[in-house]
This record gives structure tokens, sequence and C-alpha cells, in this order.
């Protein structure tokens, strides 16, 4: 009887057809040992801090130090995004010199929010006063304001505020001129929406406060407002 297990022509036939099993791989095989094995380790040393893990190292054996590798690159990626989360919280004040640092390479994946604003115009220091709190509340985006000659020369004061919203060192939205924001009675949250809208923070805001504003005015325009009927029964 042939060896099913044989490497012939024959076999090969009959494994294309189905007939027989295809043919294992020992380095298939032994590739998935090391895998289930480094899985293993890693169990077993899970629960173990980064600091942890450099005490016990002597201990390891080589397959040991590759799972323990894999295993510590994972927690140290975990351990930068936890810390770049704290990183931030507050408006920070650039120049344009710092522009390419703090802005083109803030970081993957980076959300940066900046405020290009001139004193002494008021409704840019009403912004500046709400995004201080937004800061504080979405400490995971990067909070920028600076004087706009000082990034953009000769950038006109009728744009201002101009806010440029980036992501990977690209604009991904653009407010610009006191239109786009309503004047001097701009709400923090109306704000926060606003900014909600481009990606840049995770509002837990339900709908646009902006409507809601309109929604009440409409409404008390229409209760103040007298009837056709009761208008003609006061001519007469």
């Amino acid at each position: 009887m042939q060896d099913p297990n044989a490497d012939t022509e024959w076999n090969d036939i009959l494994r294309k057809k189905g007939i027989l099993p295809p043919k294992e791989d020992p380095n298939e095989a032994a590739e998935e040992e090391l895998i289930q094995h480094q899985k293993s380790v890693v169990k077993i040393y899970e629960d173990m801090t980064l600091e942890e893990l450099e005490e016990n190292e002597d201990e390891f054996s080589e397959e040991d130090e590759r799972a323990i590798e894999m295993y510590r690159q994972q927690r140290l990626a975990e351990w930068k995004a936890t810390q770049m989360k704290k990183v931030f919280g507050e408006i920070l004040e650039i120049s344009g010199p710092d522009y390419v640092q703090e802005v083109t390479k803030a970081g993957e994946g980076l959300w940066v929010i900046l405020h290009l604003y001139k004193q002494g115009i008021p409704l840019c220091a009403l912004l500046n006063q709400h995004l201080c709190e937004l800061a504080r509340m979405f400490p995971e985006t990067k909070f920028l304001k600076a004087i706009s000659t000082t990034c953009i020369p000769n950038y006109p004061d009728r744009n201002l505020p101009t806010i440029f919203v980036y992501r990977d060192g690209n604009i991904k939205a653009q407010y610009i001129g006191p239109l786009v924001f309503g004047g001097m009675n701009l709400t923090k949250d109306e704000l926060e929406w606003k900014l909600s809208d481009s990606g840049a923070i995770k509002t837990e805001l339900e709908e646009n406060p902006r409507k809601q504003i309109e929604d009440q005015l409409m409404s008390s325009i229409r209760t103040s407002a007298p009837s056709k009927r009761s208008s003609v029964s006061e001519e007469d």
C-alpha cells in the first residue's frame, strides 16, 4: 500500500482532487507551535508591569524573550497612548516659528485646534475664553492660539477670529470671520458643537444649541404676536 504522506506525483494528483488531505508543512507546524508557546508565555506575564518584566528578564529563555518583547511593545504603546491624553488640557500660545513643531509634527492621529486672534478684538477674546474651557473638557485634543500676524504675515483683521482644525498636519476644517461664529452671543456649547462637526472633539451634546435658541425665539414671537382674529376685534 502506498504511503499517503509520500512526496509522489500520484499523491500530488490525489491531493489536488481532494482525495488526500493537504500535505502538512513541517515549517508551518513549527511556526504554529512557536506562536502557541509565545501566547502561553505572554499569558503568564500579562499581569506584570514594564518594570516587573525588566526585573524578571534573567529568567527568560530566548523564546520567552521574543514573546515578552512583543508583549512589552504592546504595553509600551498603550502606556504612550495614555500619557498622550494627559499632555494637554489647556490652550497653549505659540508663534510662527513654533508652527511646524506644534501643528505639522504634532503627532499621528492627533487633532489640533488653532485659533488665530488679535488683542483688542472682543470676539477673539470671547473665543479664547471658550476654548480655554473646551481644552480642559477635551484633553486628548491639542488646543493652540496665536496672534494672527505671527503665523501668517499681513493676515487681514477682517478674517478674525479664525480657527483652523488639523489632523496629521492637514487642515480638516476652517472657520473664518465673525459671521461664522454668530457674533458676541456665541456660547461655549455652540462653539463645542461647531468644532465637533470637524471631528476634533466628541461632544456629548445631543443637538445644536443654536437651534434650541432659535426655536425658543420663534416660540416666544409666536406667543407674543396677536392673532389675526384678535386684531380685527380690537379694531372693531
